[in-house]
């Protein structure tokens, strides 16, 4: 799929010689060529409990009462923070991104991050995306304990480790022109458990 990325690339750099689209086709190769790896969570709420910094002693009974019940909105939010690595001896650019988080082969969100980020050569930068979900829709359309299983891992009091599949689809301006990616980034990594 890179080779025909390339291919492309290549094609809109023939038609357009200016400077800057050469720079932007650059950035663009090089973005997709750029290491992707998990960070961290980081602004974690259940509901609109704080747990940022973890559980205290009086929010672990609020928080196993809330994943229990029959709630009919369990909002979770969290930034997902990860490390963009430029191996290339160029910057790395892009100017937003569409993405699609699965955990446990559930699929906890899609959407779009309408956010530039350029990686100078060697440098790494770290990439945040704020993530919000309703654990009560996922409990209805998935099975309750898994959903539970993966809340309880982004708290930090799971015993069973969830794998995160991430998928990201860049998007980039060539002259003025967005372009998205045709294919997506994969990143896989596990979290939480015992």
């Amino acid at each position: 799929m890179k080779k025909k990325i390339l291919s492309l690339l290549i094609i809109m750099a023939i038609f357009i010689s200016c400077d800057s689209v050469q720079k932007s086709l650059s950035g663009t190769y090089n973005m997709i060529n750029c290491e992707y790896n998990y960070q961290s969570i980081s602004g974690l709420t259940v509901s609109g409990i704080n747990l940022s910094n973890g559980l205290s002693v009086t929010s672990i009974p609020k928080v196993t009462s809330i994943l229990s019940g029959n709630a009919s909105s369990i909002p979770l939010n969290f930034t997902l923070n990860l490390d963009v690595k430029n191996p290339n001896t160029s910057a790395a650019m892009m100017n937003g991104l569409q993405y699609i988080i699965s955990v446990d082969d559930i699929q906890l969100t899609t959407g779009s991050l309408n956010q530039a980020l350029s990686v100078e050569a060697g440098q790494t930068k770290t990439l945040p995306i704020a993530i919000g979900v309703d654990l009560a829709t996922l409990m209805k359309n998935n099975s309750k304990d898994a959903v539970v299983n993966i809340a309880k891992n982004f708290i930090g009091i799971g015993n069973k480790e969830s794998k995160v599949f991430v998928q990201l689809k860049p998007t980039f301006l060539i002259g003025n022109v967005p372009i998205t990616s045709p294919s997506y980034i994969p990143l896989v990594f596990n979290f939480g458990g015992n």
